[in-house]
């Protein structure tokens, strides 16, 4: 196993710079505002050839007292329990705090080793920076710069050095296709996955727009892991106005970019709104395999449910591949099947088509609707072959091809889908027409040709 380090601290100290640098990534969002991350975050970081887990976790505080402060510490509370061991996070600028000492306080009352790391030490000499912190009776305190990597390897150095020795497994902790949970903001994303999981792994409040950031949690079922990734809500551009949302809709996109399969979520209390359509058009604009799972059905009389579900066929029937999913996140009801389907879409976006497979259903296509006339001529289509995965990616090779309207290419992805029942995945089709060997060159015309051709021009200047 992997040891695990969780970074703890006040808000605002540089956790998740921490955690970005350690990572080599920039996975979690880094703005100068208090309170940014909320959820644990996980990634993997590499230390001297051997790697560890790293978790990132919200800002600990007693200054405000409202719900979703509770929420973040109860978080910090299973970060802590999982690590190995733990680095504090203080901040060289604002010296040593009250806050501070209740946290160490706190960790001071676990068995877990603790590191003192004094962030935001840039230009200032190690001993002076680490100097107030010895106060707080912990290890001793490594003065670093986590935006500028100044003093990473020394903490480092400090953390292995309290964790026992142990070999790498060579895998990542957080591996197999990632699933992306996308949707408006307050559908029940996170109420889904925590359900998924049978834990409060993500915080949840009847609040819009708890999640501020993407959210990585490894998974297994049925013998297959993979990573769910709980993203933060999408609202209309008109609607984002703070500069923290914005980068929230940033982590969005590149979680779409980045997964293998998505589960679009919408909320069947408020209909299918044009928002529901452009977040689930973003997926389908990147050919990701996608799953649409109707939330909060419980409650519902049979007479709404009939309405919901014409509704949702009418709407988004510009996705006719996806399946189509009623579900209370709350109560449990039907969400196995949505990670199912979403993991059989996965796989059919790797499917691999066998050539002669390709062609008979494109022969039988042809025959069942001929392609039309494409400027007075016969468009022949002649062979098929596989072109690509994640989506599946068929080229159809013919004279004129390219020429072939729109509504013919979708007809002939809609056959290739369902003839090899590739549910869950867009089949795209790239239309190709052969280069003309006789493009270009001129046949060398014979004397009595030549002579021919001589007296046709001779004749048209007269006239």
């Amino acid at each position: 196993m992997l040891p695990a380090v969780a970074l703890v601290g006040r808000p605002n100290v540089g956790k998740s710079t921490l955690f970005n640098r350690l990572t080599a990534t920039r996975d979690a969002l880094v703005a100068d505002f208090p309170g940014l991350t909320r959820d644990r975050r996980y990634g993997v970081g590499r230390f001297a050839e051997r790697r560890f887990i790293v978790i990132d976790t919200g800002g600990l505080t007693t200054a405000d007292s409202s719900e979703m402060t509770a929420l973040v510490a109860e978080q910090v509370e299973f970060a802590i329990e999982e690590a190995d061991a733990v680095v504090l996070v203080v901040d060289h600028r604002s010296g040593l705090t009250a806050e501070d000492v209740r946290i160490a306080e706190r960790l001071r009352r676990e068995s877990r080793p603790v590191v003192i790391a004094v962030n935001k030490a840039e230009g200032v000499a190690g001993e002076m920076a680490e100097a107030e912190f010895h106060a707080l009776g912990l290890a001793a305190p490594v003065g670093i710069a986590a935006l500028h990597g100044q003093g990473i390897d020394s903490l480092l150095e400090a953390v292995f050095a309290l964790l026992p020795p142990g070999e790498d497994e060579g895998e990542d902790a957080a591996h197999g296709p990632k699933v992306a949970v996308i949707g408006r903001p307050n559908v029940g994303k996170s109420t889904l996955i925590n359900r998924l999981l049978g834990e409060n792994r993500l915080i949840t409040s009847p609040e819009p727009g708890t999640t501020r950031d993407s959210v990585y949690v490894p998974c297994e079922r049925d013998g297959r892991q993979f990573v769910l990734v709980d993203t933060a809500g999408v609202r209309r551009r008109a609607r984002v106005t703070e500069t923290i949302e914005k980068f929230s809709v940033v982590q969005t996109l590149k979680a779409i970019e980045d997964a293998g399969a998505v589960i679009a979520v919408l909320d069947a209390r408020d209909n299918v709104t044009d928002q529901d359509l452009h977040v689930v058009g973003l997926a389908a604009e990147r050919g990701r395999a996608l799953v649409i799972a109707v939330n909060k059905w419980d409650g519902l009389s049979s007479h709404e449910r009939r309405l919901i579900e014409r509704e949702v066929a009418r709407k988004l029937d510009f996705v006719p591949y996806a399946s189509f999913h009623y579900i209370s996140a709350l109560h449990g009801s039907s969400i196995a099947e949505v990670i199912d389907a979403a993991l059989l879409a996965h796989k059919n976006a790797g499917a691999e088509l066998p050539t002669p497979r390709l062609n008979k259903v494109l022969a039988d296509a042809l025959q069942v609707n001929p392609p039309p006339l494409v400027r007075g001529r016969q468009v022949r289509l002649r062979y098929a072959h596989q072109g690509g995965r994640y989506p599946p990616i068929v080229v159809v090779h013919g004279g004129q091809a390219e020429r072939l309207p729109a509504h013919y290419k979708r007809y002939l992805e809609n056959a290739f889908r369902e003839a090899l029942k590739l549910k869950g995945t867009p089949v795209q089709v790239e239309l190709r027409t052969g280069e003309n060997p006789y493009g270009g060159r001129r046949n060398k015309l014979t004397p009595r040709q030549a002579q021919h051709r001589r007296r046709m021009l001779r004749f048209k200047h007269k006239k």
